[in-house]
């Protein structure tokens, strides 16, 4: 039954009509968004580490290196959710803990150090790092896949402008000439016009895929997977063990007087 809805929620997440999905554009300005981000998420943890490991003999840097952990992982929750709202993916379901023993009597630190997770906090600065790779490397692609398709798909009006303003043919020396293809500018038009609407629909195909990508390498999907307690559960925890062991008397067992 998991394995099922795991699959319904990869599913819900696939873009199939890239050109007039609104995922689809949504997904071009999140990778716009990728590279400023993945700077600043890059700048906040080397600095955030730096600091705290050099005030680590002012003790400053103990409570300093926490708080970074707490912010990494903020971060990570941030891409997660901002990748689950522009595929429309559920909201993953809440795990709910019961935590048996009391924290009134600890101080700060150790309740910092007792909410600690080491291999979080490593895994979430990976995460922070290839964020700041892929939203380098994802804006370089999308950008180049894009910018080729409406190029190809402008050129038209490009060529226009500039044979009546500057009176400049920039297609002169074109494959056609070269080639001695005698087409006239309005086949050639069409030409243009056709092969950049396929690649342009080609970008948008790799935009999402990009995406897709994206999606794995921050574990979005990773809630979707582990098993969650249940408020029923949770509710039956909590309840005193002696309700059970109460049972009233039924007809038959009431004494005789």
């Amino acid at each position: 039954m998991k394995a099922i809805e795991t699959n319904a929620t990869a599913r819900a997440g696939k873009v199939n009509w890239v050109l007039f999905n609104p995922k689809t554009y949504a997904t071009i300005l999140y990778l716009l968004l990728s590279l400023p981000l993945g700077i600043i998420y890059f700048t906040v943890a080397i600095t955030g580490l730096a600091l705290s490991i050099g005030l680590t003999p002012l003790f400053i840097g103990i409570p300093l290196f926490f708080g970074v952990a707490k912010l990494l992982n903020g971060i990570v929750n941030f891409e997660q959710n901002m990748i689950r709202q522009i595929l429309g993916l559920p909201t993953p379901p809440v795990s709910y803990t019961h935590n048996q023993q009391s924290e009134a009597g600890q101080n700060w630190l150790k309740r910092m150090m007792k909410g600690f997770d080491g291999g979080l906090f490593i895994r979430n600065l990976l995460l922070v790092l290839l964020r700041f790779v892929t939203g380098i490397v994802f804006f370089i692609i999308m950008v180049t896949v894009i910018s080729l398709g409406l190029g190809l798909i402008a050129l038209p009006v490009v060529h226009i402008i500039l044979m009546n303003e500057m009176q400049l043919d920039i297609l002169e020396n074109s494959l056609f000439s070269y080639f001695h293809i005698d087409w006239t500018y309005n086949q050639q038009y069409l030409l243009y016009v056709g092969v950049g609407l396929v690649l342009f629909w080609v970008a948008l195909r790799v935009v999402n895929g990009l995406m897709q990508i994206q999606r794995r390498i921050m574990y979005v999907d990773e809630p979707y997977q582990q098993p969650s307690e249940s408020v029923e559960t949770l509710t039956h925890a909590t309840v005193d063990p002696q309700y059970y062991d109460y049972q009233p008397y039924s007809r038959d067992d009431t004494p005789n007087l």
